[in-house]
């Protein structure tokens, strides 16, 4: 049986809010191995000078957790 666990995380982007996704979902799999989704929770954006200046998600990444190796037996 498959066990999951899943991270909050906040990307942004000044392009867009795609891009803020990909950067969270591509550098969170840099170091996590089995990402299984993405659930975006929440979009923002902050404002300078009357424009838009960044893209903010807040997403929830799921993973499956590995199962553990087996212990080496001693000679």
């Amino acid at each position: 049986m498959a066990v999951m666990k899943s991270e909050q995380v906040l990307s942004e982007s000044k392009k867009s809010f795609e891009d803020a996704i990909e950067t969270a979902v591509g550098r969170f799999s840099k170091t996590v191995r089995g990402l299984a989704s993405a659930n975006v929770n929440n979009m923002s954006v902050t404002v300078k000078n009357g424009k838009i200046d960044k893209y903010r998600v807040n997403l929830q990444l799921t993973f499956a957790v590995e199962e553990p190796k087996a212990p080496k037996k001693k000679k």
